[in-house]
């Protein structure tokens, strides 16, 4: 049994979603990219609530 090429997506079914193109697939993020902000976030903190103290 031969199939065509198909070129669209066949999970869509509605004509105007078939005609739009495939869903990009997101690249997993780093895991440290929370840390990393976290990080950054209590560096600011500090920096700003200690300019006001002192």
């Amino acid at each position: 049994m031969t199939r065509r090429l198909v070129l669209t997506n066949e999970a869509a079914r509605h004509p105007f979603r078939r005609s739009l193109p495939p869903p990009v697939v997101v690249a997993a993020r780093n895991d440290d990219h929370d840390l990393k902000l976290f990080a950054l976030s209590f560096a600011a903190f500090f920096t700003c609530f200690y300019s006001f103290i002192f």
